[in-house]
This record gives structure tokens, C-alpha cells and sequence, in this order.
């Protein structure tokens, strides 16, 4: 069984850590954990993951977010993989920071790396996780908010939301898009998380009376 795994993003050091590159970086994290190396190869960046006897084929598409469709109508040609085993890794303005939401089909959202697949492939009906950076921008910056880097907070809480969502990628290879929306679909709240953690911190400093 082979599963293509898209990370959409723009290709480039001046984008690599902005946040709209989270598909690229939630691949990268996967890569690094499992000890395999992205290649260049046509129209992408491709490395290879075997997992519990599937074969899951990773593309962070070099074409830019605009013609994201072209990278992965090839790659699913190349590959001979079913729309079925497609998932595509995408950021969402219209979720909070962190939060993950698993989808088999719907809109674009406004999104033109998701526009331009459904396009390409003619169809909207195929796998998805979005993953939330939040919309705290004015009227007129969405672009720049996109293309921005990740505030201090937010770097600081990613890495375990990319953790989560590297386990939704394994179970979608493993148990099925079903079962992955159930197991992996989860909010998640950067500002109850942040007043969580620093009452946490603070009751560490408190000593007990008797000391």
C-alpha cells in the first residue's frame, strides 16, 4: 500500500519558517524522526517513509503554493496512487493556532494551494488536514500574517502540535481517514495552554511552609 503525503508550502530559506509553510515543516519534522532525507526530484522535494508495511511517498512541492495542483496531480501519476491515499498538509487561517482539523473533502477556504489541486484534479474530494495558525491580523494583512513568522508563543508550542500532527499522518496510513478524524481531530487553545503551563511553573517555585 503507497500513500502520498503532501506538505504545501513555497520553496526557499526566506519562507521556510513562515506560516504558511506548515505543511513543509510538519514533513520535515517526520523526516528528521525517522532518519530519511528529502531529495530533489521533478517539480518537488520527495523522500520516502516505510511504516508498518505501507510505503508512504512525502513531496514538498518546489512549484510555489499557487501551482501546488501540478506537483501533485505528477505524483500521484508517478506513483500510481488512488485520490483515496491522497493527503495534502495545509495551514488554515480559519482555525486557531495549533488546532488540527482532518477533513475528506470541502472548499478551498480562499486558499490557493488547495484551489489550484482542486483545479488540477477536478475534484475538492480528497483528504486534508488543516492545521491552524490563527488570524490575529488587520483588515488588508492576511499576506503578510501568512508569510510571516511564527511569534515567540507560538514557536514555543508548535513542535508538539507538529508531533500531533505527524501521528494523524500515521494513522491515515495505517487505520484510515475515518478513524484519523476521531483520533486526531483536536482543538487547541495557545492562550489557556500558556496560563495552564504558567500557573504550572509557579506552583514548582511555591515551597511548602514547614521548609
Amino acid at each position: 500500500m503507497k500513500y502520498l503525503i503532501i506538505g504545501l508550502g513555497n520553496p526557499g530559506a526566506e519562507y521556510a519558517n513562515t506560516r504558511h509553510n506548515i505543511g513543509f515543516k510538519i514533513l520535515d519534522a517526520l523526516a528528521e524522526a525517522s532518519s530519511i532525507v528529502f531529495r530533489s526530484e521533478r517539480l518537488a522535494q520527495k523522500a520516502e517513509l516505510k511504516f508498518k508495511g505501507r510505503k508512504l511517498i512525502l513531496i514538498k512541492p518546489t512549484t510555489y503554493m499557487n501551482l501546488s495542483g501540478k506537483a501533485v496531480n505528477y505524483w500521484l501519476q508517478k506513483e500510481k496512487i488512488t485520490i483515496e491515499n491522497l493527503f495534502v498538509l495545509v495551514d488554515d487561517i480559519a482555525l486557531p493556532f495549533g488546532t488540527i482539523r482532518i477533513k475528506q473533502k470541502g472548499s478551498d477556504g480562499g486558499h490557493n494551494g488547495l484551489a489550484d489541486i482542486a483545479a488540477t484534479l477536478q475534484t475538492a474530494n480528497y483528504n486534508r488536514l488543516r492545521f491552524g495558525v490563527g488570524s490575529d491580523f488587520g483588515k488588508g494583512r492576511q499576506v503578510d500574517y501568512v508569510l510571516g513568522n511564527w511569534d515567540e508563543n507560538e514557536e514555543k508550542y508548535l513542535p508538539k502540535r507538529i508531533t500531533k500532527a505527524i501521528g494523524a499522518i500515521k494513522n491515515f496510513a495505517t487505520v484510515g481517514i475515518a478513524r484519523t478524524m476521531n483520533f486526531s481531530n483536536e482543538k487547541f487553545d495557545i492562550k489557556k495552554q500558556i496560563l495552564k503551563d504558567t500557573a504550572t511553573e509557579q506552583d514548582k517555585t511555591i515551597k511548602p511552609e514547614n521548609e
